[in-house]
């Protein structure tokens, strides 16, 4: 009997998902993560967590990457697999080849920063010392879905002159009483 418990890359996205709503729940951008080592397992997940933390670097991969590090016990990640709803932008394409992450799975393209292609082309750059394998399109629908009306909402608040940062900082203030 085998100690896998290795799921198809949807299964994983489900996860990574569910880390999106997460990041949604804490009014952040809704993008999530998870880090799958070779036997299936869960070695590291993380949401947006930018404003939450006042922290530009505590995005999705970020957040997920330091997750994996502390519970491994090292910073570098090989032979594992990242999968994330939206393609990650330069700065996580970068942690992701530093970390040497064996595969990267995403749902959406980023049209406007994403670095798997879309925009830019960090991660399939040949002058980096690792090169891990991508494959984006994984739940794209679904991905795209949850960020789409993130933002239908915030433009909504918007447009009834209502501040969506300083409406989810008076929420944030009422769940701490």
């Amino acid at each position: 009997m085998s100690d896998s418990l290795v799921k198809s890359p949807e299964y994983y996205m489900e996860l990574a998902l569910s880390q999106a709503r997460l990041a949604q729940m804490y009014g952040e951008i809704p993008v999530g993560c998870v880090i799958v080592d070779e036997l299936g397992h869960i070695v590291g997940q993380g949401c947006n967590m930018t404003i939450t933390l006042s922290d530009p670097t505590a995005h999705a991969e970020v957040m997920a990457l330091r997750d994996a590090g502390g519970r491994l016990k090292n910073y570098r990640l090989p032979n594992l697999s990242l999968y994330v709803t939206l393609e990650p932008c330069c700065m996580c394409s970068g942690a992701i080849i530093h970390s040497r992450i064996k595969h990267v799975y995403y749902g959406a393209s980023d049209l406007k920063t994403g670095a798997c292609g879309s925009m830019f082309n960090v991660l399939n750059d040949l002058r980096h010392n690792h090169h891990p394998e991508i494959t984006g399109g994984i739940l794209k629908d679904e991905c795209a879905e949850v960020l789409k009306q993130f933002f239908k909402y915030r433009r909504k608040m918007n447009k009834l002159g209502m501040n969506y940062l300083k409406e989810r900082e008076l929420l944030r203030n009422l769940e701490k009483k």
